[in-house]
Protein backbone atom coordinates (compact mmCIF):
# COMPACT_ATOMS: atom_id res chain seq x y z
CA UNK A 1 0.00 0.00 0.00
CA UNK A 2 1.04 3.33 -0.38
CA UNK A 3 -0.08 7.32 -0.40
CA UNK A 4 -2.00 8.60 -2.55
CA UNK A 5 -2.68 12.27 -3.98
CA UNK A 6 -6.45 13.19 -4.47
CA UNK A 7 -8.70 15.85 -5.74
CA UNK A 8 -7.75 18.66 -3.67
CA UNK A 9 -4.42 18.97 -5.61
CA UNK A 10 -5.84 19.21 -9.05
CA UNK A 11 -4.76 22.73 -10.20
CA UNK A 12 -3.02 23.83 -7.10
CA UNK A 13 0.39 21.54 -7.23
CA UNK A 14 1.73 23.64 -4.16
CA UNK A 15 4.87 21.13 -4.20
CA UNK A 16 5.44 21.00 -0.49
CA UNK A 17 5.62 17.57 -1.01
CA UNK A 18 7.96 17.07 -3.72
CA UNK A 19 10.25 18.52 -2.07
CA UNK A 20 10.30 16.77 1.23
CA UNK A 21 9.94 13.19 -0.10
CA UNK A 22 13.03 11.04 0.72
CA UNK A 23 12.64 8.83 -2.50
CA UNK A 24 11.65 10.87 -5.17
CA UNK A 25 8.31 9.12 -5.96
CA UNK A 26 5.82 12.26 -6.42
CA UNK A 27 5.57 13.14 -10.09
CA UNK A 28 4.26 16.24 -11.85
CA UNK A 29 1.19 15.71 -14.42
CA UNK A 30 -0.11 18.81 -16.38
CA UNK A 31 -2.48 19.65 -13.88
CA UNK A 32 -2.01 17.17 -10.77
CA UNK A 33 0.95 15.35 -8.50
CA UNK A 34 0.96 12.01 -8.62
CA UNK A 35 2.47 9.41 -5.93
CA UNK A 36 4.14 6.11 -7.71
CA UNK A 37 3.10 3.29 -5.86
CA UNK A 38 5.70 0.72 -6.52
CA UNK A 39 8.31 3.45 -5.24
CA UNK A 40 6.18 4.72 -2.31
CA UNK A 41 7.78 3.64 0.86
CA UNK A 42 4.70 4.71 2.95
CA UNK A 43 6.91 7.90 5.42
CA UNK A 44 3.86 9.63 5.54
CA UNK A 45 6.17 12.77 5.38
CA UNK A 46 4.27 13.93 2.22
CA UNK A 47 0.73 13.81 3.88
CA UNK A 48 1.99 15.72 6.64
CA UNK A 49 3.54 19.41 4.95
CA UNK A 50 -0.07 18.62 1.92
CA UNK A 51 -1.49 22.37 2.91
CA UNK A 52 -4.30 20.99 0.81
CA UNK A 53 -4.71 18.02 2.73
CA UNK A 54 -5.36 16.02 -0.47
CA UNK A 55 -2.80 12.90 0.63
CA UNK A 56 -3.59 9.79 2.43
CA UNK A 57 -2.46 6.24 3.35
CA UNK A 58 -4.72 3.99 0.35
CA UNK A 59 -5.93 2.47 3.11
CA UNK A 60 -7.43 5.76 4.82
CA UNK A 61 -9.02 7.17 1.96
CA UNK A 62 -12.56 9.08 2.46
CA UNK A 63 -15.18 7.18 0.38
CA UNK A 64 -15.26 10.43 -1.96
CA UNK A 65 -11.34 9.98 -3.35
CA UNK A 66 -11.37 6.42 -2.91
CA UNK A 67 -10.76 6.54 -6.93
CA UNK A 68 -7.68 8.52 -6.49
CA UNK A 69 -5.56 5.16 -6.05
CA UNK A 70 -6.59 3.87 -9.29
CA UNK A 71 -5.77 7.16 -10.74
CA UNK A 72 -2.42 7.24 -8.97
CA UNK A 73 -1.92 3.81 -9.69
CA UNK A 74 -2.77 3.83 -13.34
CA UNK A 75 -1.03 7.11 -14.51
CA UNK A 76 2.60 5.03 -14.87
CA UNK A 77 0.80 2.87 -16.79
CA UNK A 78 1.09 2.45 -20.89
CA UNK A 79 -2.23 3.64 -21.71
CA UNK A 80 -1.55 6.98 -19.80
CA UNK A 81 1.56 8.44 -19.29
CA UNK A 82 4.01 5.36 -20.31
CA UNK A 83 6.15 6.21 -17.22
CA UNK A 84 6.18 2.53 -15.84
CA UNK A 85 9.02 2.51 -12.75
CA UNK A 86 11.54 5.59 -13.70
CA UNK A 87 13.04 5.21 -10.21
CA UNK A 88 12.59 8.74 -9.26
CA UNK A 89 10.76 11.97 -10.60
CA UNK A 90 13.81 14.10 -10.51
CA UNK A 91 14.99 12.47 -13.52
CA UNK A 92 11.37 12.61 -15.32
CA UNK A 93 10.69 16.41 -15.10
CA UNK A 94 6.84 17.58 -15.97
CA UNK A 95 4.72 15.21 -17.46
CA UNK A 96 2.42 16.67 -20.09
CA UNK A 97 -0.44 15.04 -19.87
CA UNK A 98 -2.51 13.43 -16.71
CA UNK A 99 -5.00 10.51 -15.84
CA UNK A 100 -7.89 11.10 -17.87
CA UNK A 101 -10.39 11.11 -14.74
CA UNK A 102 -7.95 13.66 -13.93
CA UNK A 103 -8.18 15.60 -17.38
CA UNK A 104 -11.84 15.49 -17.01
CA UNK A 105 -11.72 17.34 -13.87
CA UNK A 106 -13.62 20.90 -14.00
CA UNK A 107 -11.02 23.28 -13.88
CA UNK A 108 -10.31 25.17 -10.25
CA UNK A 109 -11.29 28.75 -10.06
CA UNK A 110 -8.16 30.17 -7.99
CA UNK A 111 -8.71 33.31 -6.43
Amino acid sequence: MAYVITSPCIDVKDGACVKCCPVDCIYEGERTLYIHPGECINCAVCASVCPTEAIFHEEELPQAEASFAAVNREFFDASVSALGSPGGACDVGKVACDHPKVADWPPRIMS
